[in-house]
């Protein structure tokens, strides 16, 4: 009797083992500590405390709008104007701040990727027109915006409490560090325990029958593209407030960033699969590798190489892994 609890036991052991090692996560995760070892070995500097601090802070910007990316492509659409909608947000809150206080100016800039974000969700979610097309066009326009109202040139001179929500630490930890830890812990919550989150998922997996089952698909089908274009004049507020300054290029390919930090994570571009922890894990091993990079003088002409092609690696490594576990 006692050799067959032990076997049963052994086995469950076993079975949950490989339960986790199922989950993409899991692997993931696995993945960043593989590189995090790596690099402490190549540069003895990448695991001192500074540089873990650099890597939180580098990990701000690009991971607040990765989450409104993983909100997008959860749906099966993507968001290729996020890089256009930080840059001309950035312009109207330099330009807001110099009649209106920090915290309009902040409002004024959300509003403003929101309300692109709202263009871009109604035409794709409303008028059924595809996302790669709007966002495409939308990217244009945000782009052009941006030089329109800066006059081609950049604007600096902000007052210097902006830099408040940044170089602020609460316990030892900067501010925009915490706020992009609350903003994934909210993310998470609102995709995994709410109906919200529920019908994002759904309309990303089959469309049609999460309408046949009465939830509301326009909505959720408008609201992912409203978050995402919120999120990147956040994001972009963030990096305005550390260096002080803005000009009409700001963001450019930031929506690269976005989109291979949530595949890396584990999202799937068709929509229905993926969550906001992979996306985390995915924004931190971007971040770790342009950060061992630099530490290793890796010239940044080769870094885009680089990235690419371990992003291509881990998705080709992740793929076989799937089919065989599948099979």
């Amino acid at each position: 009797m006692q050799k067959q609890v032990d076997e049963g036991g052994a086995g469950g052991g076993k079975g949950l083992g490989m339960r986790l090692l199922m989950r993409l996560e899991v692997r993931m995760l696995a993945l960043a500590l593989i590189i995090a070892v790596t690099l402490s070995f190549l540069s003895p500097y990448f695991l001192t405390q500074n540089n873990i601090f650099n890597i939180l802070d580098q990990s701000v910007v690009i991971g607040i709008v990765a989450i409104g990316m993983t909100f997008v492509i959860l749906t099966g659409g993507i968001d290729l104007s996020v890089g256009s909608v930080a840059g001309l947000s950035g312009i109207v809150l330099g330009l807001a701040l110099k009649d209106y206080p920090i915290p309009v100016a902040i409002l004024m800039a959300v509003g403003t990727g929101a309300f692109v974000g709202l263009v871009s969700g109604v035409l794709i979610g409303y008028f059924g027109l595809a996302a790669f097309v709007v966002t495409l066009g939308m990217m244009a326009i945000g782009r052009s915006l941006a030089y329109i109202f800066s006059g081609q040139t950049a604007i600096s001179g902000f007052p210097s409490e902006l830099s408040s929500i940044v170089y602020t630490t609460v316990l030892g930890i900067p501010t925009n560090v915490l706020f992009l830890g609350l903003a994934y812990l909210l993310a998470w919550g609102y995709l995994t325990h709410t109906k919200g989150g529920r019908t994002i998922y759904a309309v990303g997996s089959n469309k049609e029958a999460a309408r046949a089952a009465g939830l509301n698909t326009l909505l959720y089908s408008i609201l992912p593209y409203v978050v995402s274009g919120a999120l990147a004049a956040v994001a972009i507020t963030f990096s305005v407030a550390q260096i002080l300054s803005v000009d009409p290029l700001t963001g450019n390919l930031m929506e690269l960033d976005a989109i291979a930090a949530v595949v890396i994570g584990g999202a799937s571009l068709y929509g229905g699969r993926g969550t906001i922890v992979g996306t985390l894990i995915g924004v931190l091993i971007m971040v770790m590798i342009r950060n061992g990079l630099n530490l290793l003088g890796v010239s940044p002409f080769w870094q885009g190489s680089a990235i690419g092609g371990i992003i291509i690696m881990a998705l080709l490594v992740e793929r076989l892994v799937r089919s065989r576990s599948e099979s």
